[in-house]
């Protein structure tokens, strides 16, 4: 069984047919979903789907494309959601310099106040770092004591920013960019740098839908139970068949978000 780590399963792509996005997911073996919350409203939705399947958790927080709504309200308001029982973490937070849709000021000003909440409230964190190394790295490592565990969800970067964010006691999310031949293709070999127990997969759903996927997909959206070819490219990459990959982040997961 897998565990999608991180599924943004509250998109309007999902409006038409979530229940059985779901279905097809539990289908092919995709035990449990983590929707991720992005902002106020969608960590509102977030946590209202989750409530509604059991195979399903939240998070909850404010990403860095939205950072400037991350006002005093609506952190007092992720800082609520974080008390219910379906939310497992904090985020998705961090940094977005490639896009750069808030200012970067801004971005680290919201990081910082998420991890706040992350201190205060004892969840994990789920972060987003794209373009942001290193000054992601400086900014979690002066707070990275205050926190207990942390994942760098789809991950991109290079060796030098997973060696960092690895001895900074950070697990890892692979998603279906390592099988982008165009742009991941570094990644399998980062993969055996990566400790068996920090290691977890995700789909980023509906976004980065895996270019390995035969026959190729009607549409470009992505969904959970594309988790198995992830699951594939990440277990032949590290060198483990498919079964022990999907034993160990499973497990990983379990433990990351205490399911």
């Amino acid at each position: 069984m897998l565990i999608d780590i991180g599924a943004n399963l509250t998109h309007d792509t999902f409006d038409v047919d979530r229940d059985e996005v779901l279905r097809r997911a539990q289908a092919a073996g995709v035990a449990h979903m983590l929707v991720t919350g992005a902002s106020r409203e969608g960590s509102e939705q977030a946590v209202n789907l989750a409530a509604q399947h059991d195979v399903l958790s939240a998070t909850t927080g404010i990403h860095p494309h939205h950072a400037d709504e991350a006002t005093t309200e609506a952190l007092t308001r992720i800082r609520e959601l974080a008390t219910l029982d379906d939310v497992k973490a904090i985020g998705e937070t961090g940094l977005d310099f490639f896009r750069d849709l808030s200012p970067r000021d801004v971005q680290e000003k919201s990081f910082i106040a998420h991890m706040e909440v992350a201190h205060d409230t004892g969840l994990p964190m789920f972060l987003h770092e794209r373009d942001a190394y290193p000054r992601f790295a400086d900014i979690l490592r002066q707070h990275r004591d205050e926190l207990s565990d942390v994942v760098v969800h789809c991950f991109t970067g290079e060796a030098d920013a997973l060696h960092v964010y690895l001895d900074l006691d950070c697990h890892i999310g692979m998603t279906g960019w390592i099988c982008d031949e165009r742009r991941g293709s570094h990644l399998v070999e980062l993969v055996r740098d990566i400790p068996l127990d920090r290691l977890m997969i995700e789909t980023d759903a509906p976004y980065l839908l895996p270019r390995t996927i035969k026959p190729k997909p009607k549409t470009r959206r992505n969904e959970p139970h594309y988790l198995t070819v992830v699951c594939e490219a990440v277990a032949e990459a590290a060198g483990l068949t498919y079964e022990a990959l999907a034993e160990q982040t499973t497990q990983n997961a379990r433990r990351f978000f205490r399911l």
